[in-house]
């Protein structure tokens, strides 16, 4: 698939296909994917727990504020910062700042490769992080990021309208 076709077609699904599942080889092809995405310092301070099991994704679509849609993809893939990778050389920006970029990086690449394979996908911020840290059994210098939810979608979602260039560009 050519970038600009992956880029203008991609979109936010949040409605699944249930009995189709996504190989086990799909998902390594997509997190090394999101693993090519640039880093500052290439310090790579992501992490991704990938999650199947069907208890588990219910807990993450209550922790996701009730958004139900997370609990019913195949698969969820959390998107997460390892705080003391990315406080090495940068400390405090680091932790505050490149390692959220680096992670959004990293899943701008993961959707745009799901898109590419013909999957769905959703990028999830709006979560309580504790919760989805405990329910992960995270170590606290590991900071969820995202929610990624994904599989074969059904069908039937518009892209929305972007804002124009001219509202959002300005040329100096």
């Amino acid at each position: 698939m050519e970038i600009y076709e992956a880029i203008y077609g991609r979109k936010s699904i949040r409605s699944f296909d249930e009995t189709k599942n996504v190989s086990r080889e799909l998902i390594i092809k997509l997190l090394e994917a999101a693993c090519q995405a640039p880093s500052a310092g290439n310090l790579q301070p992501w992490m991704f727990m990938v999650v199947r099991d069907a208890e588990t994704r219910t807990k993450l679509a209550a922790a996701a504020y009730g958004q139900s849609f997370v609990g019913q993809a195949p698969v969820v893939i959390i998107v997460c910062t390892n705080l003391e990778i990315a406080s090495n050389g940068y400390r405090v920006r680091g932790t505050q700042l490149y390692a959220i970029q680096d992670a959004a990086a990293a899943t701008e690449n993961l959707l745009l490769a799901a898109y590419a394979e013909g999957l769905g996908s959703c990028w999830v911020g709006a979560f309580d992080e504790r919760s989805v840290a405990e329910i992960l059994s995270l170590p606290s210098h590991v900071r969820p990021l995202a929610m990624v939810p994904l599989g074969y979608h059904q069908g039937g979602s518009r892209k929305p309208r972007k804002r124009a260039l001219s509202e959002v560009a300005k040329f100096l």
